[in-house]
């Protein structure tokens, strides 16, 4: 797995017009299922008049978590031109949707193809991307007369603390760049009775 992925910065639109048809694109930053649905909860309620709310969306560094839906377009005409977007520009944590108002002419699986193709591609070029590093959470408990060496190596790497205790036996939670974390282990593991646990997700 990657330790960067690629995301947007915060939510954006786009819309596209055929024969009628209008194509409303919302593209979100998201990191979980419940996120997802609160934004397509909102959309499906601001925009209840609409004929179609379709979608892709997908999830965590390693893009292995997807979904489309073409929510009564014919298979395949939506929410798959709205994911194949998605992966060209090699997104994840993202939520597109697009909103169609029907125009009273259809479109044909081709034109809807393009439509939705064309409405997701309008909402992500005016998304400003980003770069995200992913991180392991680092559990590390030590004496009190190892904290310099400790604090030594914890600023050497420049890495955050998020939870510390200092008493006659201290702890600190820290989170570590996935490219940096085999490094940072073993200089922990030089440090003696020094304990070291990698915290899973």
């Amino acid at each position: 797995m990657t330790d960067l992925y690629k995301t947007i910065a915060s939510p954006s639109k786009g819309s596209f017009k055929e024969k009628g048809s209008k194509f409303l694109a919302f593209a979100y930053d998201v990191r979980d299922e419940e996120s997802v649905k609160q934004h397509l909860d909102a959309l499906r309620k601001q925009y209840h008049d609409a004929r179609h709310h379709c979608f892709a969306w997908r999830l965590g560094p390693d893009m292995l978590r997807y979904r489309v839906n073409d929510d009564g377009e014919p298979s395949g005409s939506a929410g798959k031109p709205i994911y194949g977007q998605i992966v060209s520009r090699e997104l994840t944590d993202i939520l597109v949707a697009v909103v169609r108002y029907f125009g009273g002419t259809l479109l044909g699986v081709g034109g809807l193809i393009n439509a939705y193709r064309a409405a997701a591609s309008e909402a992500l070029d005016h998304a400003s991307m980003i770069q995200c590093q992913v991180y392991d959470r680092v559990a590390v408990g030590f004496g009190y007369e190892q904290m310099n060496r400790v604090m030594r190596i914890i600023k050497e790497f420049h890495l955050e603390i998020e939870q510390q205790e200092f008493d006659l036996e201290c702890s600190v939670t820290l989170k570590i760049w996935k490219r940096l974390t085999s490094r940072v282990l073993d200089s922990f593991s030089k440090i003696e009775e020094c304990r070291i646990a990698v915290i899973e997700e």
